[in-house]
């Protein structure tokens, strides 16, 4: 992995919501790993009253996400452990870099050992990734979107996590924001309806449920669409797989027929593109990589005997 040299970031709110989702997440990944019996390789080894002390350290550069899911752990697990943070979800972290200690019963900590890196990995993996695209449109107007290909189940603290490596959140479901993708578009031409009209039934239907969403927006893959949806003034437009020359037309169109309308580019996006992307002048830039191909981050546990002997 490249360094990474933004560190400006500001740090990131843990909520109540992606909080609760951790838990639910903590109880599956101990049923799984204890079963309904216990961890015996260390009942059969390990001293009931055995202490010890560890240093969670990270094996590779990059941003770290995850630590508080960490006491969270500790907490579903009744263990009798110690934890001490050294580093803040968000931070850019440093090869061999001590991110928290535990200490306290050594059995404890080999039985949580590995729930709590599967989760430290997996989302510095994806912070770490959303850190390089933010450094390859720093200076563009353009911010990093995730998207909802997330791992079912995963996909608030994923989110969290393109939060701590920098990116921002698309809508988090469904039920969250309106996207008129392509194949509503295509199903609402089948009956007649035109981009504008389907923008305006949706308003309508939003209206009559008294329904709150987040944004309304539209995806089109052709200027010509594009002309058509900037007529009905929707939040966002998603501009889908278009090169780089429709980009900067589809922004003069924009700034020309509706100022307040965000653009939004997705589709061939990867680091060696989205660079030229941003300077076309769209306004946000969704990647999907971003959780659907982060590769976890190394994090490991280094023992370092117990608390008395420091």
């Amino acid at each position: 992995m490249d360094p990474i040299v933004n560190t400006n970031f500001t740090q990131v709110d843990w909520s109540e919501e992606v909080a609760s989702a951790a838990r639910q997440l903590i109880s599956l990944a101990i049923r799984e790993d204890v079963g309904d019996a216990c961890d015996w390789t260390t009942r059969c080894l390990v001293p009931p009253e055995a202490q010890g002390s560890v240093a969670i350290v990270a094996r590779q550069v990059g941003v770290v996400a995850g630590l508080t899911v960490v006491p969270l752990v500790l907490e579903e697990m009744g263990t009798l452990v110690e934890y001490r943070p050294a580093a803040t979800d968000g931070d850019a972290i440093e090869r061999g870099q001590t991110l928290a200690t535990l200490s306290g019963s050594a059995a404890d900590i080999l039985t949580a050992e590995r729930v709590f890196l599967n989760f430290l990995g997996r989302l510095s993996g994806i912070a770490s990734l959303t850190r390089r695209y933010v450094d390859a449109v720093a200076g563009t107007r353009a911010t990093v979107y995730d998207t909802r290909k997330t791992t079912p189940g995963w996909r608030m603290l994923e989110k969290y996590a393109v939060r701590c490596g920098g990116g921002l959140n698309h809508r988090l479901g469904l039920h969250r924001a309106v996207m008129i993708k392509d194949n509503h578009v295509a199903l609402a031409a089948q009956e007649g309806l035109t981009l504008k009209h389907s923008i305006e039934l949706v308003r309508e239907n939003l209206a009559t449920a008294g329904a709150k969403v987040e944004a309304l927006e539209v995806e089109v893959d052709t200027l010509e669409q594009l002309e058509q949806v900037l007529a009905a003034s929707p939040d966002i437009v998603l501009l889908d797989n278009m090169k780089l020359d429709e980009l900067q037309r589809a922004v003069a169109m924009r700034d020309s027929l509706a100022p307040t309308v965000a653009l939004e580019a997705s589709g061939g996006v990867n680091l060696d593109t989205i660079g030229d992307i941003a300077r076309t002048g769209v306004d946000r830039i969704s990647v999907g990589a971003l959780t659907h191909s982060a590769v976890a981050l190394d994090v490991g546990l280094d023992w370092r005997g117990s608390p008395a002997a420091g």
